[in-house]
């Protein structure tokens, strides 16, 4: 006994680490591996081919690839329609967001041709989902990649900008940012653990106090995160937050925040979504958890239709695409309508501005 105790001690910390390790092992026992993961969303590619695609976005930094399951009636074709993502595990210990999202893909293929919902995200929205943004930070079992850094800390911020340069990102947030200067997404929720409620910007303050800081467009972000939380089993319930909804300074500011930079450099209207208050629960509980939040994921995807604008301007003589921009009355807001229009502002006054036309002026 004298000796085993010695032992322990002169071995140290790498007692303590292989016994860290166990429990970790322990934890994530009926979760999927990276690899379990991988192979889901192909299959899921194969099974579900004629509403699908998929694709990568880029490499985490120890090269696992950053997979995206794109599911529409036209996938991978440019069409007058919004598009919709979720982004899981963007911290890798909250791993239930991408078991929650690849049985949101599943479920939307073995329901679209029978379920109203699902046949309405189906042809009418561009669904990406990336179920893991940190599959270094998963295996590792911790909140940062394989370099130690929280994502969710690392993206461009309004106040506090570390480096605007891209390239001295992460390459997680590189194939992020990349992603959306590639594509054009109307809205945007992140999945993440710890807590249960709705976050929406802003994420931070210039003075950095917690105070509610309401971004231009606070009223449909409001109304974007009461979609989700009304749609959950009890979200909407919190005695923490009244209505399940939250303005993410005023709970705790962040800066370098995923959620911000999206709204600000795409125009995309991203959440934040906190789905458990257990970050890493026992993996018997997913099923639950899939319940609590499928009506609420698929509300906020369908939102898109429901309300908003979404098109493209083109010349009747030609067909080809004009040149323009829109400008959202009250709001400091101007939009590019070259590549298609995707606006998601709640009840605001239009205005359409093509240089090729005099009479440019059309309020909607």
């Amino acid at each position: 006994m004298v000796v085993e105790l010695v032992f322990r001690i002169l071995l140290g910390g790498s007692y303590f680490q292989d016994k860290q390790s166990k429990l970790s092992d322990d934890r994530a026992k009926g979760y999927m591996t990276n690899s379990d993961l991988e192979k889901a969303v192909k299959e899921f590619g194969r099974r579900c081919s004629n509403i699908s695609r998929i694709y990568s976005i880029g490499k985490s930094v120890h090269g696992v690839p950053l997979w995206v399951i794109e599911i529409s009636d036209k996938p991978g074709e440019e069409e007058p329609e919004p598009a919709f993502k979720f982004v899981g595990n963007v911290h890798g210990d909250e791993p239930v967001g991408r078991e929650l999202l690849l049985r949101l893909a599943n479920w939307i293929c073995d329901n679209y041709i029978k379920d109203s919902l699902a046949r309405l995200i189906v042809e009418n929205i561009h669904l990406h989902i990336l179920p893991s943004m940190n599959p270094d930070g998963y295996f590792l079992r911790r909140r940062g990649n394989a370099n130690n850094i929280d994502l969710n800390r690392d993206f461009p911020d309004q106040f506090f900008p570390v480096n605007n340069d891209i390239n001295a990102r992460q390459p997680e947030t590189r194939a992020v940012m990349n992603w959306l200067r590639e594509m054009q997404f109307a809205g945007s929720a992140s999945l993440h653990g710890g807590a249960l409620v709705a976050n929406y910007p802003w994420d931070g303050t210039e003075d950095k106090r917690r105070n509610y800081y309401a971004c231009p467009d606070d009223d449909t972000f409001r109304f974007m995160a009461s979609i989700y939380s009304h749609s959950h089993h009890n979200m909407s319930l919190s005695t923490e937050f009244p209505g399940g909804i939250t303005n993410g300074a005023l709970w705790y500011p962040i800066y370098g925040g995923m959620q911000d930079w999206n709204y600000i450099h795409a125009g995309c209207f991203e959440l934040t979504l906190e789905i458990s208050d257990n970050k890493w629960p026992n993996a018997n509980e997913i099923p639950t958890l899939w319940e609590y939040n499928k009506m609420s994921l698929l509300n906020l995807a369908a939102s898109l239709v429901k309300t908003g604008i979404h098109g493209r301007i083109f010349s009747s003589d030609s067909g080809m695409p004009l040149p323009g921009s829109i400008t959202i009355k009250g709001i400091n807001y101007t939009k590019l309508v070259a590549d298609g229009v995707n606006i998601y502002h709640g009840k605001q006054i239009i205005v359409l501005f093509l240089p090729c036309i005099k009479k440019s002026l059309k309020s909607m």
